[in-house]
């Protein structure tokens, strides 16, 4: 089954809102690691409360989320090999992105190198199942 340009769309927003919010949900669970409670049950819920109760934290959290019911919305209708790859590899994109937007040390020549070969794959990926959308022979 090959993939509509929609659809490979909505996979790239899926990746972007995976990706994008990593950095971000980082970022604003640094102070995590100070909540001390006696016992395991109280230390999930005052970490649960410390997170939830922080809208630098909720706000990328749901939106993530948002990605993983874009992600499972969009797997019924396009080839899971196709999915996968694509959300998978540019949310590391994304996320190196994002994190050096956040000052974040994302890695020099060797992670550019890195993403310019995501993206020559993807772009590989998506022209061969578009092409096949729109009937044309692939060279793939």
């Amino acid at each position: 089954m090959a993939a509509s340009l929609g659809q490979v769309l909505a996979l790239v927003l899926v990746a972007a809102l995976w990706g994008g919010t990593q950095p971000l949900l980082k970022r604003a669970s640094a102070g995590l690691e100070q909540v001390h409670e006696r016992t395991w049950p109280r230390q999930l819920l005052r970490e649960m409360q410390t997170l939830f109760l922080n809208t630098e934290y909720l706000v990328p959290f749901l939106l993530n989320q948002c990605g993983s019911l874009l992600y499972y919305l969009t797997l019924a209708s396009t080839d899971l090999t196709l999915a996968v790859p694509i959300c998978n590899s540019l949310a590391i994109v994304f996320t190196l992105i994002v994190g050096k937007a956040l000052g974040e040390d994302v890695g020099g020549k060797r992670a550019v190198a890195g993403m310019i070969l995501t993206m020559t794959g993807i772009t590989l990926c998506i022209t061969s199942s578009v092409s096949k959308t729109h009937g044309q022979p692939s060279t793939f």
